[in-house]
């Protein structure tokens, strides 16, 4: 058993405790080390590796709060996590990375590995980023496209999805074609509303800088100096995935986002991104960046979602898309509705 002290920045002792020393207790929930606190001086106690845990933990949060970032329940739990997993990036660095700014809301990675795919998305030239719901690939995607678009490292940015319904018919949509398409592209406008002034996309669009289209209108364009990404690429064929990267063009980006685990072709046809997760993985510049469960930045409960379904289908040998297709193909449950 070993006893420490440490002396901390006067600023940071409050955002470590966190409001109604709520942060302190979450420490004290994850860590083995008994810690006090009085005044500025965190006192440390327990058997020496849990002591030197606690004091690595405690230091890279002291470092977040001087650099005056929001020190909140979450960023303790996923600092914690980090440290404890042994990696070689400072939890700071990753929680004080800032990639996008409006209105005093920053935007910044929240998990080790949407760092890494951040870092990728600056070091590549195409980069897809594959994990289940909630893990902020296509939102950070679109901050990076805005961030570039502002520094002028691009001309414009082009957001594109595929139009797959998860159940649905897009013929039973009211209204025009634009009218059924845009539900799809829904969530790209609401991620651009988060980043950019509201009033001025109608004008960026109009102009063309920015475009937000389906995966159908890209084919036979040559796409320069723009920020380039497809979501939900999980929907696309094998030959619609090819047709899209080879839209690239000089002074591009390209991100490709999507989760192999929510397909929704129809007929059991070969997902596009699984099929380039296979072909394209020793390609110099082509980057692959996989997000987990453990980096769902939404409620608690969609990463226990996410877990508890491939605990099924793995226990069970079973994929519930192309289960739920083949139903679907042979008319159970519409026959069982007669």
């Amino acid at each position: 058993m070993v006893r420490s002290s440490m002396e901390l920045a006067p600023e940071a002792v409050l955002p470590l405790l966190g409001p109604a020393d709520e942060n302190l207790r979450t420490l004290e929930q994850l860590l083995s080390a008994d810690i006090h606190v009085r005044g500025n001086v965190v006192t440390l106690s327990g058997k020496v590796t849990d002591v030197a845990l606690a004091e690595r933990v405690i230091s890279e949060l002291a470092a977040v709060a001087k650099r005056a970032q929001p020190l909140t329940v979450d960023a303790v739990r996923r600092a914690v996590g980090m440290m404890t997993e042994g990696v070689a990036e400072s939890p700071a660095e990753v929680l004080s990375l800032d990639i996008l700014s409006r209105r005093g809301k920053t935007i910044r990675p929240k998990t080790l590995n949407q760092k890494r795919y951040v870092d990728a998305i600056d070091t590549n030239t195409i980069v897809f980023g594959v994990g289940p719901a909630g893990t902020g690939k296509t939102y950070l995607a679109m901050a990076k496209a805005v961030q570039s678009l502002q520094a002028k490292q691009v001309s414009r940015i082009i957001l594109t999805r595929p139009a797959v319904e998860a159940g649905e018919r897009l013929g039973f949509l009211p209204g025009t074609l634009h009218d059924k398409i845009d539900p799809y592209l829904r969530p790209l406008h609401d991620a651009l509303h988060d980043m950019m002034d509201v009033e001025a996309i109608p004008k960026l669009m109009q102009a063309g800088v920015i475009e937000v289209a389906p995966l159908a209108y890209m084919r036979g364009r040559t796409l320069n100096d723009a920020f380039i990404i497809l979501d939900e690429a999980q929907n696309t064929t094998a030959e619609q995935m090819k047709m899209f990267l080879t839209r690239l063009g000089f002074g591009s980006k390209i991100v490709v986002t999507g989760d192999i685990t929510q397909v929704d072709l129809p007929g059991g046809a070969r997902s596009g991104l699984r099929a380039a997760s296979e072909i394209l993985t020793d390609v110099d510049d082509i980057h692959f960046a996989q997000l987990t469960s453990s980096d769902v930045v939404r409620h608690r409960l969609v990463s226990e979602i996410v877990d508890a379904y491939e605990r099924f289908e793995s226990t069970n040998n079973q994929d519930l898309s192309l289960s739920n297709r083949g139903q679907r193909r042979s008319g159970g449950p519409r026959s069982a509705r007669r």
